[in-house]
């Protein structure tokens, strides 16, 4: 129950319920903030009471909250504050009024940095964990995207880097130079037994000290103006032959015999081209 000398101030936002002293109020002409909803107000401006006038007393305005049991909303000490825009910066240590009856001593602040600092253990926990995970991550993709130059280069990893691909689902493969190979020699000649057939030999030549892939061979026959009149791809399987192991490559400083009957029999031809490209 309120006494008739307790003084108390309520916010005009929040309805939040304050009790005070003189003193409180005169550091700042009465000016408050409400810890509840941040409305500042003049706290002398808004006194209340909350003790029923006695009858023919005069004096502050009875709130209707004396009108019967006083519902009061309660806050903790931090609740009521000077506004900071009014506090010097030397004194930014904001003065809280006294809470109400049964207010928490908890500060909101304290919660508040607590609840910070736990987010800030949490991030770094977080960071340590993943860094880790990223790292590791990023090194097995390096060794996938690689796989052929790492296999290529360093024979002794090329039993990892299988078993790695059986796992993951990929293949080992040769490396694709074009720079390193050449076609050493070639010729183009039409077949005596059989009319409208051509005759192409080649001789295809690695010469880097490592394993390569083997390239696709253009053949285009050309006119006697030296302009083309037909062009055809080759794929590995049809030049190479039965024989060859396409899928390991041409070993280094070795040498593929290219032997295939063209028919040329829907076109005239005066001579061709032939070069070698990886798609």
């Amino acid at each position: 129950m309120a006494t008739a000398d307790e003084k108390f101030t309520r916010c005009p936002g929040c309805q939040t319920v304050f009790r005070v002293t003189a003193a409180q109020l005169a550091l700042r002409n009465g000016q408050v903030r409400c810890g509840h909803c941040r409305t500042v107000f003049d706290g002398n401006e808004k006194m209340i009471s909350l003790a029923p006038p006695l009858p023919g007393q005069t004096g502050p305005e009875t709130d209707e909250l004396a009108q019967g049991p006083a519902t009061v909303t309660l806050r903790n000490s931090q609740a009521l504050e000077l506004p900071v825009a009014d506090v010097p910066p030397a004194e930014r240590e904001p003065t809280f009024a006294a809470p109400a009856e049964g207010a928490s001593e908890d500060g909101d602040d304290e919660r508040f940095a607590d609840d910070l600092r736990k987010k800030a253990r949490t991030r770094k926990w977080f960071y340590a964990a993943a860094i880790p995970v990223l790292v590791v991550l990023l090194a097995a993709q390096a060794l996938f995207h690689f796989r052929d130059a790492l296999a290529a280069r360093w024979p002794a990893a090329k039993p990892t880097l299988v078993r790695m691909c059986e796992t993951a689902g990929c293949t080992i493969r040769p490396l694709h130079d074009i720079a390193g190979l050449a076609i050493d020699a070639s010729d183009l000649q039409t077949d005596p037994a059989h009319k409208g057939l051509l005759i192409l030999t080649a001789t295809l030549r690695n010469r880097a000290a490592i394993a390569l892939r083997y390239p696709e061979l253009e053949l285009a026959l050309t006119d006697a103006n030296d302009q083309v009149v037909v062009r055809r791809a080759l794929a590995p399987a049809e030049y190479a032959g039965g024989t060859a192991n396409i899928a390991a490559g041409i070993p280094p400083n070795g040498e593929v015999l290219v032997k295939m009957f063209i028919d040329a029999s829907a076109t005239t031809q005066a001579g061709y081209r032939l070069y070698l490209f990886y798609p």
